[in-house]
């Protein structure tokens, strides 16, 4: 994925595109799938040229991730907030946020179609743990390693640990949506967030992470 310096020439225009080409490439991506998409499509549903969005985006696979990144991007100030809290409640409310992002119908849309192609485009799924979950587990072990000296919790190693909150996290919750249920409400998901992160710093505090 292609970026530019906000003082280059013609930027506000070229992110504008950029804007309507991810809009384009998310409505293909969800009615047709990754392979059932055409980049040729996108571009015109985006009233723009096959040349722009190659000016955009190195490939169609280039063009997927960023639409996964934009679907799951999360304001940086709202990560601050819970970085800066102590333990059970930065975790808490960090679970709340990022399950009610997860289960929005585009997430889930596109996790849909990657996990129905993913055998068939394998780079499509490295490029997702690699750029999207591990980025996600990565700012959570930089939490958990943030506690060391300050708090009781100490993990051996905070990048395994991080994935252990998620699973606890999505467990229960993440696998219903999947098949079809309605996404709970706010006030259930902060309380499951609660409760995972209560059981997950009782493991920390056991030595098992």
């Amino acid at each position: 994925m292609r970026t530019w310096s906000e003082n280059a020439p013609k930027a506000r225009l070229m992110e504008q595109k950029r804007r309507v080409l991810l809009d384009a490439a998310l409505a293909a991506f969800l009615d047709e799938g990754y392979a059932g998409s055409s980049v040729n499509r996108i571009a015109a549903a985006g009233g723009v040229s096959i040349k722009t969005l190659y000016r955009h985006f190195d490939s169609k696979e280039d063009l997927f991730v960023a639409v996964v990144h934009d679907a799951c991007d999360t304001p940086s100030e709202t990560a601050a907030r819970w970085t800066e809290m102590p333990p059970r409640e930065g975790l808490a409310l960090c679970g709340a946020e990022h399950l009610e992002q997860v289960l929005s119908a585009s997430q889930m849309g596109l996790y849909r179609v990657l996990a129905s192609e993913s055998h068939r485009f394998p780079e499509l799924g490295a490029r997702y743990q690699r750029n999207v979950l591990g980025q996600r587990y990565d700012a959570v072990a930089r939490y958990i390693e943030s506690w060391r000296g300050k708090s009781p919790y100490t993990a051996h190693d905070t990048s395994r640990a991080a994935r252990t909150f998620a699973s606890l996290l999505y467990s229960g919750i993440f696998e219903n949506v999947l098949m079809g249920a309605a996404p709970p409400p706010r006030s259930t998901l902060l309380a499951h967030a609660d409760d995972t992160a209560v059981a997950f710093l009782a493991l920390l505090a056991q030595g098992h992470l």
